[in-house]
């Protein structure tokens, strides 16, 4: 699966923004440390314009990672695997059509100092977006190498996205936090649906709703009815 399959099975930009943050509404649940979470939300991650930017973010620890900034223009989302030979250090330049075709409107994040290197080369081996208009996620023009469309990376980065089930998600989090999860209280955040002391404890027995404060301002997850 590549990146255009992914924009073919991307939900929508609302429904995609409260995937990533029950996502990491969860993360922040299962995981006290937030270097060993995968999944984040920033709520309050910058401004443009006077105008709240939002931004989802993925990092295996491993070296591949992936955000999606929510903006009143639209969503801009890039990923980036660092074994990919579309990577910009296996060919010491970015893969063409990747981000040849990003909206002008988008451009401040494909130049984002927090999504590139050291060297200010841009992190990325799969990119899409969706203006506000759209019907459907983009992506480039894009000439793969000869390992096929796969090797972008875009099946195993966003793969939780496309399924967008609160079953992938358990599925995921039983294997790499080693533990066993309550389905119904997996649901309960998936659905938005305000904490409670009884989820939280159903989750991770050994915190506290209030425990979750900062993370809930963070994110921006329902904190009430």
């Amino acid at each position: 699966m590549s990146v255009y399959d992914v924009a073919r099975h991307l939900p929508g930009i609302s429904a995609l923004s409260d995937l990533c943050r029950a996502m990491a509404m969860l993360d922040a649940i299962l995981c006290r440390e937030w270097a060993d979470r995968w999944h984040s939300y920033d709520a309050q991650w910058s401004a443009s314009d006077g105008k709240p930017l939002e931004m989802a973010s993925m990092r295996n620890g491993s070296g591949d990672e992936y955000a999606i900034v929510f903006s009143p223009a639209g969503a801009y989302a890039r990923g980036f695997d660092h074994e990919s030979p579309m990577s910009p250090y296996a060919e010491d330049m970015l893969w063409p059509g990747v981000l040849d075709d990003v909206p002008a409107v988008f451009q401040p994040f494909v130049a984002e100092p927090s999504f590139q290197d050291e060297s200010g080369v841009p992190l990325v081996t799969a990119c899409l977006w969706r203006e506000t208009a759209d019907s459907a996620w983009r992506a480039g023009d894009i000439d793969f190498p000869e390992e096929g469309e796969g090797a972008d990376g875009a099946d195993y980065l966003f793969q939780l996205l496309v399924a967008g089930t609160p079953d992938a998600y358990l599925e995921w989090a039983e294997d790499y936090y080693e533990i066993t999860l309550d389905p119904a209280a997996v649901r309960h955040v998936y659905d938005l649906r305000p904490l409670t002391a009884e989820v939280v404890a159903a989750l991770n027995p050994e915190i506290t709703l209030a425990d979750l404060a900062d993370d809930v301002r963070e994110t921006g997850y329902p904190a009430g009815l």
